[in-house]
């Protein structure tokens, strides 16, 4: 990657200067195990997990960069979120399964056979074909208009998927008994919520999270520290959002990832023991350790 490209990147998203070590120390062996992954194993989907806020989203703009700039790739970046049912939808689910999956984010609350289907259709795309990518609206909290859809056109080398979720096992039912938070012990006091999504995570996810062919994830300190990471990124969305969304609070943030503690919780414990790379992270977003377990 040239310099240049790189200070562009660091200041068209707000990135202080010494990412560019976290680039080059920790992403760029990431990067050449991922080139290696494409030359072997034709078109990978590379999955990269993390809590709200650790940064998969930038982490997925740079190895794409690298991928590149570097090793002369052709690559698309997904995200999970960008695969949230509509607004409509998960107030049915609302009114149908529990109040709580009014609010996007659980298993449950995204359309997994889209994203299995728009996956399967980027590894076929041929020479000028073009894919459809549905693209989130969070600052409305729906889906936008099919028209205002990304067009990605293959063929592509490699497609990164990134999401707070990604790779997650199912939860044992035996541990869903308890509740972890108020959230839970006030608005899903029998558990019919938390069972709901763990059903979810254990049938439609896996079958996507089957897919990955290799795993990274940017591993959070503690749960502890997402507060400040969500309410960072809520921030950072205010400043870049031209027109009036519905944006949250800090007493928002704190009730929207109540809803993501146990499950966050869980990755925390066992997605490393199953990712190929772990990077951890220390509570100011800063990449401490690279494990590179599998290339």
């Amino acid at each position: 990657m040239q310099r240049n490209q790189l200070q562009q990147m660091l200041t068209l998203h707000a990135l202080p200067d010494d990412y560019a070590d976290f680039v080059s120390l920790y992403l760029a062996p990431v990067a050449a195990a991922i080139d290696g992954r494409i030359r072997r194993n034709g078109i990978p989907l590379i999955g990269i997990n993390g809590s709200q806020g650790s940064g998969k989203s930038t982490a997925a703009l740079f190895l794409k960069l690298l991928l590149e700039s570097d090793y002369g790739h052709r690559v698309v970046v997904l995200s999970i979120d960008d695969f949230y049912h509509g607004k409509a939808t998960r107030e049915a689910m609302a009114q149908s399964l529990h109040p709580l999956f009014a609010t996007r984010g659980v298993p449950g609350t995204h359309d997994i056979e889209l994203a299995i289907n728009t996956i399967a259709a980027l590894r076929k795309a041929a020479a000028g074909e073009c894919v459809e990518v549905p693209r989130f609206d969070k600052a409305n909290d729906d889906r936008k208009p099919r028209e205002q859809w990304d067009r990605v056109q293959g063929p592509v080398s490699a497609i990164i998927l990134e999401g707070w979720c990604l790779g997650a096992p199912p939860l044992s039912d035996a541990l869903l008994h308890e509740p972890v938070n108020e959230l839970e012990r006030v608005e899903d006091r029998d558990g019919t919520w938390r069972m709901a999504y763990s059903n979810f995570l254990a049938e439609e996810y896996q079958q996507l999270f089957d897919d990955i062919d290799w795993l990274l994830m940017l591993k959070a300190p503690s749960f502890s520290v997402v507060y400040d990471w969500r309410l960072l990124q809520e921030q950072k969305l205010a400043q870049s959002t031209a027109h009036g969304g519905s944006l949250l609070n800090a007493q928002q943030v704190g009730r929207f990832i109540a809803h993501y503690q146990r499950l966050t919780e869980h990755c925390l414990h066992r997605i490393p023991d199953v990712a190929d790379a772990v990077i951890e992270l220390d509570d100011r977003h800063r990449m401490t350790t690279l494990r590179m377990q599998r290339t």
